[in-house]
């Protein structure tokens, strides 16, 4: 078995009228890994999940990513509200989509809407999934919390310290 891949980068792309957006070329390799069903030749399937009004982007994960999550919401008590708002989160509200022969995909309507999106999409990796946001609102939402919070650590912070802290 070879390495597994993850996503790295950021990007933004167009978005033609009908919701078609390329894929980075580097997402691709890890969405292709990360199907079970793919072989050379094949469209890779991934997920992408919308989930609830509050959400402004659009979160990926490759199909063992997404199974990986399934069997853990599979273990909790059926019935438990828990375990409903994850089906509901996870499953309910999101869709299995594939890549094409040129390296897009088509965003229907429904989540383009749903986020903003209309000329052009940002796609922001984060490791074992990436997410698809409308740009302007990726700066203001994001990189600010991001920006926001890195300013108020001391000037010589090192955010590799991050890993350290309990929880890792």
């Amino acid at each position: 078995m070879s390495r597994r891949l993850r996503f790295r980068g950021e990007s933004r792309h167009k978005v033609d009228g009908k919701g078609r957006v390329s894929i980075p070329a580097s997402f691709r390799r890890v969405l292709e890994q990360g199907d079970p069903d793919w072989t050379e030749g094949l469209n890779p399937n991934f997920v992408i999940v919308y989930g609830d009004h509050r959400r402004k982007f659009l979160e990926c994960y490759t199909i063992q990513e997404m199974e990986a999550v399934e069997d853990r919401i599979a273990e909790m008590p059926r019935g438990s509200q828990k375990r409903r708002l994850l089906e509901r989160l996870f499953s309910t509200q999101s869709m299995t989509t594939s890549v094409d022969e040129t390296g897009r995909i088509v965003l229907p309507a429904k989540l383009r809407q749903k986020i903003g999106i209309d000329g052009e999409a940002y796609f922001a990796s984060n490791v074992d999934t990436f997410q698809i946001w409308e740009p302007t609102v990726y700066e203001q939402e994001e990189l600010a919390k991001a920006e926001e919070y890195l300013d108020d650590l001391p000037e010589d912070f090192d955010p590799v310290q991050l890993l350290d802290e309990e929880g890792f």
